[in-house]
């Protein structure tokens, strides 16, 4: 299917960028979606197969036009690889609504709404859809309730759509990243501050030392997880799959270790979790 056109949502560093290079390296026509103008140039200089397109998958407007731009274009729509993706953290308690409404709005609503463009077209080339989830979409840790809410709601999306489009020949397949090298800690590290100025001064007095724990894991696991690449690297096997898997777990923890950890009882689980946050 080289030759075929994918569109890959949050292009612009870490696993889209990864993703969106490797498949053009391999011959695909890419649409890499960024939300500027100075990313959309770097991706273009990158390789001379891909194609930026400024979209925010939060917008309705954005999306179309970048659907009728990969409609008119000369290579047909053969897949779908919904990265674009941010990570809220904070206590649930304390944490503005308005920030659980913008992780979903990206994670979840804008994935389906660049799904639900992309279909049409997907049907004519009977292609594949994949959903970016994480390690946090099977096990919820302290203080990423919003990030990991908005993952275990791709994973059920995914799951439906899965089966909804089977009839049609269309794939749908998840992949779930361990820890990777990737900015979107750092960003959401950016914003901690910005955020605990909203919340109110007992939610540092409360939650101060274990946020302050998350941020040293968040910095520890930049250093020592995979390489996007690794991850660009599976979603290509999804792609080239006779049969595609539901799930492609990569990076640590392994996907075996994931299940058992869900299949623990629910009091030993938390208290694995919360050791390991706070030993860092």
């Amino acid at each position: 299917m080289t030759e075929s056109a994918i569109l890959v949502t949050g292009a612009s560093t870490g696993i889209g960028f990864a993703t969106a290079l490797l498949l053009a390296r391999e011959g695909y026509i890419v649409f890499a979606g960024v939300r500027t103008e100075n990313d959309a140039e770097r991706l273009r200089a990158a390789h001379s197969n891909i194609r930026a397109v400024l979209v925010d998958v939060r917008r309705r407007s954005d999306v179309s036009a970048a659907l009728t731009g990969i409609e008119q274009s000369d290579a047909p729509l053969f897949a779908v690889v919904n990265n674009a993706g941010i990570a809220v953290a904070g206590p649930l308690e304390y944490l503005p609504l308005d920030d659980f409404h913008r992780q979903f709005d990206v994670n979840v609503f804008g994935a389906l709404a660049v799904t639900q463009a992309a279909l049409p077209l997907l049907r004519r080339t009977r292609g594949r859809i994949i959903f970016m989830s994480s390690v946090s979409g099977q096990i919820a840790p302290p203080l990423l309730g919003p990030y990991a809410a908005s993952k275990f709601a791709l994973e059920a999306m995914a799951d439906s759509m899965r089966m909804e489009l089977a009839p049609f020949g269309i794939f749908v397949s998840v992949v779930q990243p361990g820890n990777v090298r990737t900015p979107i800690w750092e960003k959401g590290r950016r914003e901690k501050e910005e955020l605990a100025a909203r919340m109110p001064a007992q939610a540092r007095a409360n939650y101060g030392d274990a946020i302050d724990n998350l941020v040293r894991l968040t910095e520890r696991e930049e250093q020592t997880g995979i390489d996007p690449d690794v991850v660009a690297r599976t979603v290509l096997t999804a792609l080239r799959a006779r049969r595609p898997r539901a799930r492609y777990p990569v990076g640590d923890p392994p996907g075996w270790q994931r299940r058992m950890a869900a299949l623990l009882p629910e009091h030993l689980r938390d208290r694995l979790i919360t050791k390991s946050i706070n030993r860092h």
